[in-house]
């Protein structure tokens, strides 16, 4: 209990109520090794020709059942979760390729024709999946080359749903109003049916965080913090039906500990003026983004600003928001937990308060809060972006 920032919140009371219960709630349900693939080349062929894929005789289950003995072998095990363990069923996709709409969805590949975030599986029931994991997300094609840990932003997983909704006569109006709202590179996985997207982060030294979630709903105060959030994760979206051994979810998270950004671009920014806006980022910024991942203490939302919907939430709400980690935050945009604003400029420009701005990415009109900054005169806005992109 001592990890859930407000244990009164939607996430927090059905975790208090199940998780850890001994005889009783989640504890009791099976613990789920599945036999699982990821999807290559011929994969995709079926797809688009309209056949589902099939797992083959010669898929092994995800873990062997040893333990790990050593940090490595840890972190191995936790890759294959990553990639590898199904959240749950997703047919939306299979259509997406079908009708040749895969590419515009965010449904990737890479230069081997490997679709990270897919996987055939065998469901609990017996039967054969397309199935969705943690990479599906969290992974992104750069130049033919999978970056893990980097938010796929091409992503539009609402777009997806809706289509296959549409298409299957499954339509809940509600529903399609929620996840019309989205658009690439966010997503809503919150327990209630509130319409609060968030941009979907990036996973680099995790270990630092202060906090879990956008809400700083988590107190990550250990690794069991987050490993616990793993296996909550994991549970929820199958339904509640099963859960992942727990050795799972710490492999997973002492695989998310281990990711680190690639190695920045070659800095194209004048030093000098990098260094004056590093003087003015510890002037006016640390006090919020002081950590050294750039994040820092929960801050109340009133604050800071910016749509309070997710704060507020009933899921997740603890009246906070958490600073962003500023790791490659150059790549990181769109900006502010609800990816509104495109770029760094944008967000230190005063003209986004405006009603008549026009570069939000998600329609014109104001973007309000996170005033921060916007009130440095135009070279040192500069200087700071400068700054910026050297993280």
């Amino acid at each position: 209990m001592h990890s859930l920032a407000n244990p009164d919140n939607l996430y927090s009371a059905m975790r208090l109520a199940a998780y850890g219960r001994g005889r009783t709630g989640w504890d009791v349900l099976p613990a789920w090794n599945p036999s699982s693939r990821e999807l290559g080349v011929d994969d995709l062929a079926s797809l688009e020709a309209g056949r589902p894929v099939r797992l083959g005789p010669a898929a092994a289950r995800l873990w062997d059942g040893t333990r790990p003995e050593t940090m490595d072998a840890w972190v191995k095990l936790g890759r294959e979760v990553f990639f590898r363990y199904p959240l749950r069923p997703e047919p939306a996709a299979q259509l997406a390729f079908a009708t040749r709409t895969a590419d515009e969805l965010g449904l990737e590949h890479d230069r081997n024709g490997r679709v990270p975030g897919l996987v055939a599986y065998r469901d609990v029931d017996g039967g054969e999946q397309l199935g969705i994991t943690c990479a599906l997300c969290h992974t992104a094609i750069e130049r033919g080359e999978v970056v893990v840990g980097r938010a796929r932003r091409t992503l539009d997983y609402g777009a997806m749903r809706l289509a296959y909704d549409r298409a299957t006569g499954e339509l809940n109006h509600k529903l399609a109003a929620r996840m019309s709202s989205w658009g690439p590179g966010r997503a809503d996985i919150t327990e209630d049916d509130d319409q609060d997207p968030v941009s979907i982060p990036d996973l680099w030294r995790l270990r630092e965080l202060r906090n879990l979630t956008q809400a700083a709903t988590i107190v990550h105060d250990s690794p069991l913090a987050l490993a616990i959030r793993q296996e909550t994760q994991m549970l929820h979206a199958s339904g509640e039906r099963v859960r992942p051994p727990r050795e799972l979810a710490w492999a997973l998270a002492m695989y998310l500990y281990s990711l680190e950004p690639p190695e920045p671009a070659e800095q194209r920014e004048s030093p000098a003026l990098a260094m004056r806006g590093r003087a003015l980022f510890a002037l006016y910024c640390d006090s919020c983004h002081g950590d050294s991942n750039g994040s820092g203490r929960a801050v109340l939302a009133a604050r800071i600003g910016t749509d309070p919907a997710l704060a507020n939430g009933r899921a997740r709400g603890t009246g906070k928001y958490r600073p962003a980690p500023l790791v490659a935050v150059a790549k990181a945009g769109p900006y502010l937990h609800s990816g509104d604003v495109v770029s760094l400029e944008d967000l230190l420009d005063p003209l986004r308060l405006q009603p008549d701005f026009s570069r939000s990415a998600h329609g014109p009109g104001a973007i309000v809060g996170h005033e921060f900054g916007t009130d440095l005169p135009l070279q040192d806005r500069a200087a700071v972006v400068a700054w910026l992109r050297t993280l």
